[in-house]
């Protein structure tokens, strides 16, 4: 199988001269334990929580922990002993010495909430995405919309992929998310899944999911917060501002690896994507997880929608900055008459319109018809400006 370099391998690396505990995170199967086999040495320590013998090895972890000081300790899988942070903070504590642990933990609120309690100071948290076009590059456009960026499903054929992400989905929904320590009926958890699906990129009505689901309104925003903090989906908040104009006020909610959302919705090659009224959406999506995905946290995210039509798919916000993006899934964009009003409304310093065209244009001197690569390298840019 083809190895593909992970554009955040020097970022652990920075981060292990600077912090005591650097945790990877993100969900299960994104490739978290093959990165970090690739920063460590053979005289370092690897430990998966998931095996017995290591768990074993652990059952005096001050112990054995204390026995390898001096070496760097990867810990696979943390979640499964969250009884080890109170130990890592006591032996953090006895040396001023950076990059002492490598912890990776798949999509766990409680790994989040007991490291942060317990190690505030001394850990920093990168978080682990599917692969991105920068790293397969941008003549796998097409494969990595369709298949996702998930390791093991971009990197083969079609049909093994599909077949691969259909497993994927049942242990996560079977399996996983009572490791995680949540006990939900997997089909009424896929039904949910499903739904937010065939809503890809629409405003979440609760009440109305709610009803689909014979449920309530509590047990909906449980489904969701559940489904965000396990990374498999993306909430966008609506942009505000003190105007006269009603908004929308529900937030945008997108299924974050495309692969995912086309496996859910049985869409298992181009041709069939691009005959499903989903097509569009899933471009928005793909397009909008591509660029947040490669760009920093400190962008502040949002979409805009007004009462009468008026919309852009993503408005960035860093220090004095606001950058407005609209999607359309063409190689000959256009925008509409709420799209330019829209513009007008939240007067950004720079408008793009993103879609599939091959090479960048301006469309004005404000707004710029680009593509996901060429606009990453922009933003990314601006960033450091």
């Amino acid at each position: 199988m083809t190895f593909i370099e992970r554009s955040d391998f020097e970022t652990i690396e920075k981060s292990l001269n600077r912090f005591k505990v650097v945790a990877i995170v993100g969900p299960r199967q994104v490739g978290k334990s093959t990165l970090a086999k690739k920063m460590l040495t053979n005289q370092d320590i690897s430990l998966d929580l998931e095996r017995p013998s290591d768990l074993r090895k652990l059952s005096d972890p001050e112990t054995f922990l204390s026995m390898h000081k001096e070496k760097l300790i990867c810990i696979d899988e943390i979640q499964f002993s969250p009884d080890l942070f109170p130990v890592l903070r006591a032996l953090v504590d006895e040396t001023d010495r950076k990059g002492q642990y490598l912890i990776l933990g798949s999509a766990s609120p409680n790994l989040l909430k007991q490291s942060s309690e317990t190690l505030a100071g001394r850990i920093n948290y990168i978080e682990l995405k599917p692969f991105s076009i920068e790293e397969v590059g941008e003549n796998k456009l097409y494969d990595l919309w369709l298949k996702g960026g998930y390791p093991d499903s971009f990197l083969v054929e079609e049909d093994i992929s599909f077949e691969w992400r259909e497993a994927y989905i049942k242990t996560f929904l079977e399996r996983d998310l009572a490791l995680f320590g949540y006990r939900r009926s997997a089909s009424q958890m896929r039904r949910f899944w499903t739904m937010l699906s065939h809503l890809q990129g629409q405003t979440l009505n609760k009440a109305k999911l709610a009803g689909s689901l014979d449920s309530t309104g509590p047990t909906i925003k449980s489904f969701l917060d559940l489904m965000e903090d396990t990374f498999m989906v993306r909430v966008l908040e609506p942009w505000h501002a003190n105007l006269k104009k009603r908004l929308v006020k529900s937030p945008k909610v997108y299924i974050r690896d495309s692969g995912l959302l086309h496996c859910i919705l049985g869409i298992e090659n181009l041709d069939q994507l691009q005959g499903n009224p989903i097509h569009g959406a899933s471009f928005e999506g793909f397009a909008i997880e591509q660029v947040l995905n490669n760009i920093s946290s400190r962008w502040k995210t949002s979409y805009y929608r007004s009462a009468k039509g008026e919309e852009l798919d993503l408005i960035l916000q860093l220090r004095e900055l606001t950058i407005a993006i609209e999607v359309k899934c063409s190689k000959a964009p256009q925008l509409t008459k709420n799209n330019f009003n829209a513009i007008g409304t939240v007067k950004p310093n720079h408008s793009f319109v993103l879609s599939l065209v091959e090479e960048t244009y301006d469309l004005s001197e404000k707004i710029t018809v680009t593509n996901i690569s060429d606009l990453i390298k922009r933003l990314k840019v601006l960033e450091n400006s």
